[in-house]
């Protein structure tokens, strides 16, 4: 894995987003300016429609700015070529969704195996092996063989980061990961996210949780397509 010169790994530089709709155009992002260090958990909130999802959307190089510059790791990722950006993203990026996002015919295994297999980023010999340590990492090694419907949320949240690992990017990206789940798991969630930052891991997290801004090293607060606050919580 290449480590950045500068402390930052991410920086975004005036990125504006716009879509065009049936009504006009629709500037999503608006002259958004962001450094994050290495090894940091970042939280980003806002109100629906506020543009936290295009925001974690352009650092996952899933969109592409309209206008400014993505620098992650030193690469301009907005100047990759769609085939270039896939690449890059499969060994860079680990999303984690809302609902799981988990392929039900698959075991756990199988999900998190999926990754490398598609980026053959590990040799074959080794896959299963480094997956069964990824689930023993969140603590679901004995769920292993089973398929995701017969785990629990909380479980089923913890294969869907074991699978954002499967790779091992420096970044990993997580939207309202734990919007479905009670307050227990979501801590135990929390803490697992604390700890792959801990590790080094770049961790960046939309949620609307208030109760958990002592995790973040830093809370990025957007409105209307505009950063409106960044505070480090106390």
């Amino acid at each position: 894995m290449n480590h950045p010169q500068n402390k930052n790994l991410i920086e975004l530089s005036n990125v504006t987003k716009s879509f065009t709709l049936a009504s006009g155009t629709f500037q999503a992002l608006k002259n958004v300016s962001l450094q994050i260090p290495k090894g940091q958990l970042i939280a980003i909130t806002g109100k629906s429609g506020s543009g936290k999802s295009t925001l974690l959307n352009i650092i996952a190089g899933i969109d592409k700015p309209t206008q400014g510059s993505v620098s992650i790791n030193g690469i301009q990722v907005e100047k990759l070529s769609e085939s270039a950006l896939a690449t890059w993203r499969g060994k860079n990026v680990g999303v984690v969704f809302q609902f799981f996002q988990l392929l039900p015919t698959l075991t756990i295994l199988e999900n998190v195996m999926l990754p490398m297999d598609f980026c053959n980023s590990y040799p074959k010999r080794e896959r299963r092996e480094r997956a069964l340590a990824l689930l023993e990492q969140v603590n679901i090694k004995e769920q292993a063989d089973k398929l995701p419907s017969t785990l629990s949320g909380g479980q089923q949240q913890r294969a869907a980061i074991a699978r954002a690992l499967a790779n091992d990017p420096p970044i990993i990206i997580a939207d309202e990961p734990t919007g479905n789940l009670d307050s227990q798991t979501a801590i135990a969630i929390f803490e697992l996210f604390a700890a792959l930052a801990r590790s080094g891991k770049t961790v960046i997290i939309v949620t609307h949780e208030k109760d958990f801004s002592s995790y973040f090293e830093n809370v990025i607060a957007i409105a209307d397509g505009e950063i409106v606050n960044e505070r480090v919580p106390a």
